[in-house]
């Protein structure tokens, strides 16, 4: 029961350093991304790499998605907008899996050290990066104790079986990772579990695969509950980044392993192809999109504006 104590207080950290690092981050370009999208957004490519670089600046794709449903509500945007953001979010999101992958546990203590200094400044720069600083630490710190603890959490009958089921059936696996994404707001968090147990020798790659394409269903619930009673033109980009991720995922379900042989052929190690895999995915759902961006927000509309009041 302790090591299962513990585990939820890392899940709880690492949730707290993308927070506090979103927080640091957001303070010193917020305003700015803002007034960018509302700006760049007249062609869907544009909206792409806005999409994209924010959600790497902020590392998360839910902040992002919920500012975007907020501009819209706030009549900034309107809903075709923002089909280019939503599949930039979902490559940037990408970028946090990656940056997990390197090992950067000896700067932990030197960076909560040096952020917590640099939050006492009196600049609201220096203090938003401070605040990176021990973000980016808690993160890696969670990261770290994700590593240690998922061999003695494994041995637990309960997690045993939830293990078992996920090893033996594809569609516990992707519900997972969509429940998981869901409870905790956070698809960054699941592929950070999911990579720990599969680097302890707990997990395959393909079924870590599949959660991570779960994780990508289940975050769409942030979005989701931010566009309720913001009105239509929300819903509608709530309900566009729902059918991209649920159809992306539809179509990349039977090519796992062609999705692990894919990640495989660039590294060997485990934690990296899964988040090569998760890049991958991403990429390519959010490329064969782009192109028909318009015809997607037309296959929205038609298919929820008869269900949506005004």
């Amino acid at each position: 029961m302790y090591e299962l104590i513990l585990f939820l207080l890392f899940i709880a950290i690492f949730l707290a350093g993308m927070a506090v690092l979103r927080i640091g981050l957001f303070n010193m370009s917020g305003a700015a991304l803002k007034t960018f999208l509302s700006k760049v957004t007249d062609r869907p490519w544009k909206g792409f790499f806005a999409g994209t670089i924010f959600t790497g600046i902020l590392q998360s794709s839910s902040a992002v998605m919920v500012m975007t449903v907020g501009l819209v509500s706030a009549g900034s945007l309107t809903f075709p907008q923002t089909i280019g953001i939503i599949l930039g979010t979902n490559i940037g999101s990408t970028f946090t899996a990656e940056f997990m992958t390197i090992s950067l546990d000896r700067w932990i203590i030197p960076g909560v050290i040096s952020g917590a200094i640099l939050c006492l400044m009196p600049k609201v720069l220096l203090k938003s990066a401070g605040m990176s600083l021990i973000g980016i630490s808690a993160i890696f710190a969670a990261m770290s104790g994700f590593k240690m603890l998922s061999k003695p959490i494994a041995v637990y009958p309960s997690v045993q079986t939830l293990i078992s089921n996920i090893e033996d059936h594809m569609s516990i696996a992707l519900l997972a990772g969509i429940l998981l994404t869901a409870m905790i707001h956070s698809s960054s968090a699941t592929i950070g579990i999911a990579m720990s147990f599969l680097m302890s020798g707990e997990l395959s790659v393909a079924s870590a695969i599949i959660m991570m394409l779960g994780s990508n269903i289940g975050t769409c619930i942030t979005g989701y509950m931010a566009s309720i009673g913001s009105g239509r033109q929300a819903a509608f980009t709530a309900y566009a980044h729902i059918w991209l991720n649920v159809i992306g995922v539809a179509a990349f379900f039977p090519l796992v392993d062609v999705l692990e042989r894919t990640a495989a052929f660039f590294t060997d190690d485990k934690g990296t192809q899964l988040a090569h895999a998760s890049v991958i995915f991403n990429i390519v759902t959010s490329l064969i999109v782009l192109p028909f961006a318009r015809q997607f927000s037309n296959f929205i509309l038609l298919i929820h504006r008869p269900h949506i009041k005004k």
